[in-house]
C-alpha cells in the first residue's frame, strides 16, 4: 500500500508537469540549447578580435606589424585613416584600433623609443584584457625582429615540455559543457520540487490530500522520485546527445557511475527544494529564495574556480552542500575516467547530505500541511 500512494502521487504529479508549458520549454532549454551555447560560446580566450590599423608611416616595419595579425586569435586588419578611428569604435566596428605614428621606422632605426598608440574598446572585456596583451607582445616582436635582421626563437636555458593531461588540446568546452550540466541538474531539480508543492498550495490540492488516506513521506517521496526522474533522464540526453554527440566531448569515465552520483545529488536538491517551497509563502518568494540559494552553491561549490583558491573557512563551510561533492565526482568520473574505487567518498557524503536535507524538509513539509 505504501509503495502503491507513492506510485501513484508520482504519476499524478507527472501529469500535472506535462500540462504546464513554460516549465517544459525550461527543461528542454536548460539541458539542450542552453548547455550548448554556454559550452561552444565561452569567452575565456581571444578569437577573431576586430582590429584596425592607422598606419601614417607606410614602412617596411609597419607593413611587418600589419601583416602580424592572424587567425584565430585577429581577424585580418582593416587599414583605415586617422578620421576614422573615433567614429568606427564608437559605432562597435573595431575592438582594438593601432595607429602607427609617422616616422616610426627612421625613430626606431635612431634608438629614439617612438610610442605607439593603441586604442581599445573596453566594453568588450573579454577580448580586451587578454587582446592588449597579445597585441604588445606582437609588436615587440617584430620590432625585435627586425632590428636583430631575422626571425627565430630565443634560446632559454632550460627547455620546458608540456603535457597538459584529461584535455590535452585545452578546449574550454569541455570543462564548461560539465559545468552548464551541473548547473542545471541543480536548478531544475529545487524548481520542479519547489514549483510542485506550490502549485498544490495555489490550487487547493493539498487539501484534497490531506483527506485521502496517505501520509506526508508519502507526498513528499512522490514529488522527490516523479521530479528527480525527470531531471535524471534530461540530464542523461545532454550528456550522450548534447555533450557527447553535439559537441564531440569525450566522456573518459563509466556514464553508470555519473548517472548514480547524479540520483543520488538530485536526493539532496529536490529535498532541498522542498524545504524552500514550504518556507516560500508563494512562486515569487520562491524565486528570490532561489536566488540566495542558487549563487553559492554554483559559485563556491569549485564548478566555476577552484576550491583549493578559496579561504579555509569557505571551502570547510562548503563541505556540507551537495554541490562540492558532486562538481568534484562530475569531474573526477567523467574528465579522469574515476571507478567507484575513487569517488566512493562523495558518493557517500550525498548520500548523509541528502538524509539529512530529507529529514529537515519532512519536519518542515508536516508543520507545513497542519
Amino acid at each position: 500500500m505504501f509503495s502503491s500512494n507513492i506510485f501513484q502521487l508520482g504519476l499524478k504529479e507527472l501529469r500535472g508537469l506535462a500540462r504546464d508549458p513554460m516549465l517544459l520549454l525550461l527543461i528542454v532549454y536548460a539541458f539542450s540549447l542552453q548547455i550548448y551555447t554556454g559550452s561552444s560560446a565561452m569567452p575565456e580566450t581571444l578569437n577573431n578580435a576586430a582590429v584596425a590599423i592607422v598606419d601614417e608611416d607606410q614602412s617596411p616595419l609597419s607593413g611587418r606589424i600589419s601583416t602580424a595579425f592572424m587567425p584565430p586569435y585577429f581577424v585580418p586588419p582593416k587599414q583605415i585613416s586617422i578620421a576614422e578611428m573615433d567614429s568606427r569604435m564608437d559605432a562597435g566596428l573595431d575592438t582594438f584600433a593601432l595607429n602607427i605614428p609617422p616616422d616610426f621606422q627612421r625613430d626606431v632605426l635612431a634608438n629614439q623609443q617612438p610610442v605607439i598608440q593603441l586604442n581599445v574598446d573596453a566594453t568588450r572585456m573579454s577580448q580586451a584584457f587578454s587582446g592588449s596583451g597579445y597585441i604588445q607582445t606582437i609588436v615587440s616582436n617584430e620590432v625585435g625582429e627586425f632590428l636583430n635582421r631575422y626571425r627565430g626563437a630565443s634560446s632559454v636555458p632550460v627547455d620546458l615540455t608540456l603535457r597538459a593531461r584529461f584535455n590535452p588540446s585545452l578546449d574550454k568546452s569541455w570543462f564548461g559543457s560539465i559545468t552548464n550540466i551541473i548547473t542545471s541538474i541543480t536548478m531544475l531539480s529545487i524548481v520542479l520540487t519547489g514549483a510542485a508543492l506550490i502549485r498544490e498550495r495555489e490550487h487547493g490540492t493539498i487539501e484534497h490530500l490531506l483527506v485521502m488516506p496517505v501520509t506526508p513521506t508519502e507526498i513528499m517521496i512522490s514529488k522527490i522520485w516523479s521530479m528527480g526522474l525527470v531531471v535524471l533522464l534530461a540530464s542523461s540526453f545532454a550528456l550522450f546527445v548534447i555533450v557527447k554527440g553535439l559537441l564531440a566531448i569525450p566522456i573518459e569515465g563509466s556514464p553508470a557511475v555519473f548517472l548514480l552520483g547524479t540520483a543520488l545529488f538530485l536526493f539532496a536538491t529536490t529535498s532541498m527544494g522542498i524545504f524552500l517551497a514550504t518556507v516560500a509563502g508563494s512562486m515569487p518568494q520562491f524565486g528570490l529564495l532561489l536566488i540566495l540559494v542558487l549563487l553559492p552553491l554554483q559559485v563556491l561549490s569549485g564548478a566555476m574556480t577552484p576550491r583549493e583558491s578559496m579561504p579555509d573557512i569557505i571551502q570547510y563551510i562548503m563541505l556540507l552542500a551537495p554541490n562540492t561533492h558532486f562538481v568534484i565526482l562530475a569531474q573526477a568520473v567523467l574528465f579522469r575516467g574515476a571507478q567507484l574505487d575513487v569517488v566512493w567518498p562523495q558518493l557517500l557524503a550525498l548520500l548523509v547530505i541528502g538524509s539529512v536535507l530529507f529529514w529537515l524538509a519532512l519536519r518542515r513539509f508536516r508543520r507545513f500541511l497542519r
